[in-house]
């Protein structure tokens, strides 16, 4: 098998090696899939820049998700067989040629889904089906508030905030902000002109918001909890001001950013903050991230859910996928198409 190892830091057209591995069997409980396409999510770009905790030690081989076919399965394994086509969340490994997962953490897909929606499905719908669905409880008429509403993540939040009626607003860059109407979003609002704490105050928002979703940190969420409504909650799932810079001091702004909050004034204002780390979702509750990604392709089938495809490269153009992705011009999913494996 191949597979693109991360072997340094920095730049995506020195960061990538792409190498031969030895193809292990499966572990009883796991399937053995022969990737198509794999998936990119800010997370590979932090890992890459250094940034990212959770990278294990270089080198190593990053992502989160694939689509294949079923090439060998474990002996306990029952509800997959041999050439089935799969969407797989994988727990690291994804740019490889082979992925090896546990059941828990694949679903079947059949034959016509294209995989670059299917792809979009796995890390990113499954992380908003779960911090809107499974974390919150949202009404008719709630506000919520989304950050970087354009991306994969916010697309899909946007999407299941829109099937429960709320009223939206969305951050994103300028050129971004038409996508967002188009989705539905009730005030796209352009983040880097613009203090969107004070946009909302100016819209009448402030005390408003029922839900926020923050993937940047910092002080955008302290703003954010300074604008909640008796109730509301902020689902924190991201740090990705953090990768403005690699300085300690810059690292240390952006922690401090985030501010302290005692339980005593949570429950003085009767409000909650959230914290998401998809990873140990997987890991601890291997069944309940099999469970929102059943309902995301469920909905999708049924024609609730549209993930925006932003751009699709072939397995050489990876340096080009992650370049793209880094720049935040990207809208929606990128995916990445094996060649010549």
């Amino acid at each position: 098998m191949k597979a693109f190892h991360l072997v340094k830091n920095g730049s995506a057209k020195e960061a990538f090696e792409l190498r031969d591995m030895i193809l292990t069997d499966p572990k009883d409980d796991e399937v053995l899939i022969k990737t198509e396409s794999f998936g990119l999510n800010y997370a590979d770009v932090m890992a890459r820049l250094g940034l990212y905790r959770e990278c294990p030690p270089l080198p190593t081989v990053i992502g989160y998700e694939a689509v294949g076919r079923v090439e060998k399965i474990g002996a306990a394994v029952k509800n997959f067989k041999v050439g089935d086509r799969v969407l797989a969340f994988s727990r690291f490994g994804g740019y490889a040629s082979h992925v090896l997962t546990p059941e828990l953490a694949a679903i079947p897909i059949g034959d016509t889904v294209l995989a670059s929606k299917a792809l979009a499905l796995s890390v990113q719908y499954s992380t908003a089906w779960y911090a809107l669905e499974e974390c919150l409880n949202l009404h008719p008429g709630d506000h919520v508030l989304i950050h970087a509403a354009a991306g994969g993540v916010g697309t899909a939040l946007i999407q299941m905030a829109k099937r429960r009626g709320c009223v939206i607003a969305g951050t994103a860059s300028s050129h971004k902000l038409n996508y967002l109407k188009t989705q539905g979003v009730d005030l796209p609002i352009d983040y880097r002109n613009t203090d969107f704490e004070k946009v909302l105050e100016e819209a009448g928002w402030k005390k408003k918001l029922d839900a926020v979703f923050d993937p940047v940190g910092g002080i955008s969420v302290r703003k954010g909890i300074n604008l909640l409504n008796s109730g509301g909650k902020i689902v924190v799932y991201g740090g990705s001001s953090m990768s403005a810079s690699k300085s300690p001091f810059h690292k240390f702004k952006v922690a401090a950013g985030f501010g302290i909050w005692s339980p005593i004034i949570l429950m003085m204002r009767s409000i909650s903050i959230i914290g998401l780390n998809m990873l140990r979702i997987a890991e601890d509750k291997p069944a309940l991230l099999q469970h929102c990604m059943k309902e995301v392709f469920r909905l999708y089938q049924d024609g609730v859910f549209d993930p925006e495809i932003g751009r699709e490269y072939s397995s050489n153009q990876l340096s080009e996928a992650h370049e793209f992705l880094e720049s935040r011009q990207s809208i929606g999913k990128i995916v990445v198409h094996w060649e010549n494996v």
